[in-house]
Formats: structure tokens, sequence, C-alpha cells
């Protein structure tokens, strides 16, 4: 290995999905002429199932970004090169050619050593085959290393050339507003301190358009709390933001990502277990107030207690009495899967889609335990930082529709699964109880199942012991 391909180290874009061969870059955090370090976050990429953060492996500083923003990049692509020993001076990737031989190919694309080699794999161990259809791959633009060779006698040069600016780089701006940039074309990082990048993060404000106000072109917490406020106010404002506009009255989005997953998930589902879909309305009065009570008790301090924590463990105490409704069916081999562990999904609404992280071992879990598991979850899947381990494996899922205001629907089953129920709106309704017509809370339940393996009778069952814990709480305790 000549000392240039040591010296220029290319990371490649990792299996961060269990099997997927693509990702999307959705932001670069770092720029040409950046220093990055072991584990640093170099950028943030989306696959089919959820948005990943990819640490760099090694030290050095960014020598070239490959691909753009908002570019799907093959498995196995590099995606940037760093240089690994910047103080060395200025390098030519092509060694010049000795008197009277023709110059060698260009070792830019050469594998590093292996013990090099050690590149990231956040999750999954390898691409599975056609396990999705793989876009065109797209050529890697502009040249690769840009320094030539320094031709015989001349002098090296001191201070590394700069890269060449894309192709599709956008217009400069005018000379009065023209922003820094850096060696390669792209704009320099912008200038503001740990705590309010991680402020900018946290609210989802790209700093690179935020305008500062601090000493220097500094940005403060002040400037990302406007920028985050402007945002607010745009949202809430009907725009026209036409992608591919007819006339004005049409816009067009890609499919890509979590949606196109989830779309192709749904239909799968939907074309392939036979769905069954079971109704019933129940008195909850008796839980809400349980609710209620729970919310005050200091062992359920600092936890988040609502309805649907009561439902999730309505249906476990189902499953425990009904196990066989906790299943799968394998295709391939002809054979129901039956489980021992319930891993409960719940459907998130997400900025990205829809994606349903689980929460693992559900059933083994104390009413405290499962408390805090939800509220962690919600708040992972909120900030877009569930992982694809966290939405694999479920067994079993709850879609709380009520939170919507909608009183009931059809849920389609999560692929690979047995069953999912829907949570409706609880609502004050007039209802029958001790032989009196009394304002009551009410709410409606829908169950889904794949007929396959869950018959009328089994399916019927499950939902009638969720109703029935929901109707009298205190059944928690004498079925449990």
């Amino acid at each position: 290995m000549t000392a240039v391909e040591q010296r220029f180290r290319e990371f490649k874009m990792p299996d961060v999905g269990e099997g997927l061969t693509e990702a999307e870059i959705l932001k670069w955090f770092v720029a040409p002429g950046d220093t990055v370090t072991d584990g640093q976050v170099v950028c943030e990429v989306e696959t089919a199932k959820a948005a990943v953060e990819l640490p760099i492996p090694f030290d050095g500083v960014v020598h070239e970004v490959r691909f753009d923003e908002g570019t799907t990049v093959d498995v196995g692509t590099p995606i940037i090169s760093v240089d690994t020993d910047p103080g060395a001076g200025e390098a030519a990737p092509q060694a010049a050619p000795a008197a009277g031989k023709p110059a060698e190919a260009p070792a830019a694309e050469a594998e590093p050593a292996e013990k090099e080699g050690r590149q990231a794999n956040l999750v999954g161990y390898g691409a599975a085959p056609a396990s999705t259809k793989r876009r065109p791959r797209k050529p890697l633009p502009g040249p690769q290393r840009s320094a030539p060779a320094p031709s015989a006698g001349a002098p090296a040069p001191q201070e590394p050339a700069p890269a060449p600016a894309r192709p599709e780089a956008a217009p400069a701006p005018s000379p009065s507003s023209a922003p820094e940039l850096n060696g390669s074309g792209r704009t320099a990082r912008p200038l503001a301190k740990p705590p309010v990048r991680k402020l900018a993060k946290d609210l989802g404000i790209d700093l690179e358009a935020v305008t500062p106000s601090g000493p220097d072109g500094i940005i403060t917490r002040e400037d990302v709390h406007a920028a985050a406020e402007a945002v607010q106010t745009a949202r809430e404002t009907p725009v026209a933001a036409p992608s591919r506009a007819v006339e004005g009255r049409e816009r067009r989005v890609p499919v890509k990502g979590v949606r196109k997953a989830t779309a192709q998930a749904m239909v799968n589902s939907a074309f392939t277990a036979p769905h069954v879909t079971e109704f019933v309305t129940v008195d909850v009065t008796r839980t809400m107030k349980l609710v209620a009570d729970l919310k005050q008790d200091p062992a359920m301090a600092g936890l988040r207690v609502n309805p649907l924590l009561l439902v999730a463990k309505a249906l476990l105490v189902a499953i425990r009495r009904n196990p066989d409704v906790n299943a799968t069916w394998d295709e391939d081999n002809q054979e129901i899967v039956y489980k021992d562990y319930v891993n409960l999904g719940i459907a998130a609404a997400t900025p990205r889609g829809l994606i349903v992280p689980n929460i693992k071992d559900a059933h083994a879990k104390t009413l405290p335990e499962l408390a805090s598991a939800l509220g962690e979850l919600v708040t992972t899947a909120r900030e877009g930082k569930t992982t694809p381990a966290e939405m694999s494996g479920g067994t079993v899922t709850i879609t709380n529709v009520g939170v919507f205001g909608i009183d009931a629907g059809t849920p389609i089953l999560n692929p690979g699964e047995s069953a999912i129920l829907a949570f409706g709106a609880v609502k004050l309704q007039p209802w029958v109880h001790k032989g009196e017509v009394k304002p009551r809370q009410v709410t409606t339940l829908a169950l889904s199942f794949d007929h396959r393996l869950v018959d009328g009778e089994l399916g019927s069952k499950v939902l009638a012991d969720v109703a029935a814990v929901l109707e009298r709480p205190k059944r928690l305790i004498t079925w449990a």
C-alpha cells in the first residue's frame, strides 16, 4: 500500500438497517477541512426503517464529502474521505511517472489495509439478498482526488489545493451577503457553542439557516429560539409549497424512506394475511378513575400515566389468558410459531411517517416498569431517534386512534404479527349503569387478527378480556 493510500482513508456507507441495501443522506454535520475524531457523528442517514446518525471510526481532517444531502447511496459506497495525516503537507493521490514510464492508474479507490478496515456496522450483519429493490447507482460527482502530481524538479506546495466545486453547486450569493466558504466551496460550519448546538438539534433547527447576532458571527441561544419560532409560525400559516407543481394546484413528493417502507409493508400485510376485525364498546369510567388515582401514587411519580398504559396492561393480561393469540405464520415452513414472550408494539406517528417500536418482554414488566418503557418509547419516537432494533421483533401492537378524536377503525396488522388492537377516544356518553341511564366514560375497542392462525372464538375471547379488565380494572389483580 502506498503512503497516499495509508493517508487518505474512506468511510463507506454501513449497513444500518438489518440487511437494507441503501440509505439516504439526510444531513452532513462536517465539511471538507473540518477535523474529525474517532466516534464523532459526521452525518445522519435514513433507511426504510429509521433515521440513524453515523459516527466515523478514525481521526483526521475531512478531505472530501462524496455525496450531497438528499442523495440515496448504496451500502458499501465510500461517502467521505479523510486525511489522517494532515501535517504531512500536500501529497499527490497519483504518483508522478518516472522518466520513460507511463503513469500508473490512481489508487484513490483502493481498499484500506485490513488493520485500517474498522468499518462501522451499526445494525445488522450484512445486506440480505433481494431484501429491498435497489435504486440505480449514481455516479460519484467530480474527481476523487484534486491535487495533481508535481512535475520533476518543481517544489512541493505547502498548502493543499482546494477540491473542485461540485457540478450542481447552487449559484453564489452577492458579495455583500456571501458566507465564508472553505476550500471545497461548501459553507463553513456555523459558529456556535456546544450547548447551543444541542439546543438547535433538540428543536430541529439547522444552524446554517440561523442568522447570528453574537460577536464575531457566533450563534446564540436567542438566535436559535427565534429561528424555532419562525419555523413554528411558518408551519401554522398555510402556504403553497408545490414540488413539481401542476398549475400551482398540485404538489408531488417522492415516496422514500420510512413512508415507502410503511406503504409496502401495509400492502403486503393487507393482501397476505386475511384480516378479521371485531369491535366492542365498553364503559371505562372505573379505569379513568384509576388513572387519576395512579397519577397521585408516589410509586408512579415522574412516570407517564394515561389510559393507554392501562389498555396495554389489559391487553397483556388478555394474552396471558389466551396465549395462542401471540403467534406468527411461517409461510416458508408452513408452521405456526407460538411465542412465550410479548414484544408490545405501539404505533407512533412521527414527522417521517408511521413507525411501530416495541417494548421488549412487556409481559414481564410491572406497571411502573411498563409506564417507564412507554414514556421512553414515545419520547424517542418524537425525537426521531428510534433505532431499527427497537422496531423489530414485535408480536402484538396497539394503535391509539383516540388521541385524534376517532372512535374506532379497522387497523391493519403489522407484518409478522397476529393481532393489533385499536383504542378509540374516551367520551362521556349516556350509558345504562345499575339499571339507570347515567353519563359514563365510554370507548370503543377494535381488534384485527390474522384469521389463518386466530379463529373467531380466540379473537373474541381476547377482545372480551381486554374490555372486561377496562370495565373493572380490579381484574388486573384477580386475573394476574
